[in-house]
């Protein structure tokens, strides 16, 4: 990463970046981030401020650790408010002129202290150091989020409402879904599939599998992508975990498949569906973990309005194989390359470097326990009557959160309580709130 070379090491990639980004036409840079809320925050400069923002950083306020949903603020034992200053530093390995925003480009950003030290609350360090861990076992992870958005138009009400993935929302807006296309292979992304979606106005784009970090500073470029296209094109854009009451909400699936050596511990395995032992113990490491890890991949209130069952959101605490409704599907997939599990309870409100690295940690916990993989369920859990739900609410998630031994180590204190003051402090505002309230409140934030 750009970020682990010494400052003169990273000024001296900036300034041949310069000069390549100002032949493109590029006048500025912005430099993003993801806080615990969810929320991507900005901060850009002029492309001659590229070298010095590289070197030095870019001052960014702390009080963002404990930032929620609503732009207001909570406190935690490690935030100081409005005192202080941390240094936001480009990641420019990323670095990408926007298709959608001419004259742009952008980098993820990692968030340093003055005294240039990793900011022990930055969510995309977190997720590094804990892929780090991964590969420190002669491990490697592939990696990628589906992005699920909904479209709407001037009033805010879906632009479509034909068939869920019928041809008549494509022959709407092929036009808007060929810009998006366009845009994202332009800027370097492989696209596998943009198909419309189950719920009205809803689509949905996926993209190769990666590095865990690079997948989620790859979802964070899609959906900004998104997002500009939407707005040439006159429409407004949701991730919102919920758009609709009673409707398929947006998921943030996210697809991973275990690797040594070249080799995906996931196909042509002794185990149950070509299973290699050390990928059940790490996928029994994840279900043992998610309730708790629903605090990092469903982290809105309106999270537990989309996890119901029979709403395809993975809402029972269970695997198995092509199972659409267990929160972990397996996917065999016809080579090796397509074998990997989805998790789809988490949703789009997350911060993909914290529910990437959370289950990665918990991952970690299964092998270092042995732990097995509990039987395989073959059918919808809803009709079998037994089947254990996930947390139902954010305040259950919380709890389970708090519990966790595995996400408290693997965080750290300061990422671990700013995170739990976040949910906590949203749990708390919308308490008195009705579900369409809940609904109304962040359908536009995300």
């Amino acid at each position: 990463m750009t970020t682990t070379h010494p400052r003169a090491e990273r000024a001296a990639q900036a300034r041949e970046a310069e000069a390549q980004l100002a032949a493109a036409g590029i006048d500025g840079v912005v430099f993003g981030w993801v806080d615990n809320a969810g929320l991507t925050r900005v901060k850009s400069v002029p492309l001659a401020q590229l070298e010095h923002a590289a070197e030095y950083g870019v001052g960014a306020v702390p009080c963002f650790d404990v930032s929620l949903v609503d732009d207001s603020f909570t406190t935690a034992p490690s935030s100081t408010g409005p005192v202080g200053d941390l240094r936001l530093v480009p990641d420019l390995d990323r670095l990408t002129p926007l298709a959608a925003q001419p004259g742009w480009a952008w980098a993820p950003a990692d968030r340093y202290t003055q005294d240039g030290t990793p900011h022990p609350g930055c969510q995309r360090h977190f997720a590094r150091q804990v892929t780090g861990a991964v590969e420190r076992r002669g491990l490697s992870v592939r990696a990628g989020i589906e992005v699920e958005w909904v479209v709407a138009d001037a009033t805010g009400a879906p632009a479509t409402v034909g068939p869920a993935y019928g041809m008549t929302r494509f022959i709407e807006h092929s036009d808007y879904l060929r810009e998006v296309l366009r845009a994202l292979t332009s800027q370097g992304l492989a696209v596998l599939q943009v198909h419309p979606e189950y719920a009205a106005g809803q689509f949905e784009v996926s993209v190769a599998a990666e590095g865990p970090v690079e997948a989620a500073d790859t979802t964070m470029l899609v959906r900004h992508t998104i997002r500009a296209v939407s707005a040439r094109h006159g429409l407004r854009v949701s991730y919102a975990p919920l758009f609709t009451k009673g409707a398929v909400g947006n998921g943030g699936h996210l697809h991973l498949s275990l690797w040594r050596q070249g080799r995906n511990l996931g196909h042509g395995g002794p185990g149950r569906h070509g299973l290699h032992p050390d990928a059940e113990q790490f996928l029994a490491g994840v279900l043992a973990e998610l309730p708790a890890l629903l605090a990092l991949g469903a982290p809105s209130v309106a999270s537990y309005l989309r996890l119901v069952p029979s709403h395809f959101a993975g809402a029972h605490r269970c695997w198995g194989l092509e199972n659409r409704e267990a929160a972990l599907r397996l996917i065999t997939g016809s080579t090796e390359g397509q074998a990997n599990a989805e998790l789809k309870c988490f949703d789009a409100a997350a911060n993909p470097y914290l529910a990437i690295g959370g289950v990665l940690a918990a991952g970690l916990a299964g092998l270092d326990a042995g732990l097995p993989l509990p039987p395989e369920t073959p059918s919808d859990p809803a009709a079998l009557g037994d089947a254990e739900r996930l947390p139902a609410s954010l305040p259950e998630a919380i709890d389970a959160y708090e519990k966790s031994a595995v996400l408290r180590q693997a965080l750290g204190p300061e990422l671990f309580e700013t995170v739990l003051a976040v949910r906590r402090a949203e749990a708390e505002l919308f308490a008195m709130h009705t579900d369409p309230e809940v609904i109304e409140a962040v359908r536009w934030r995300y």
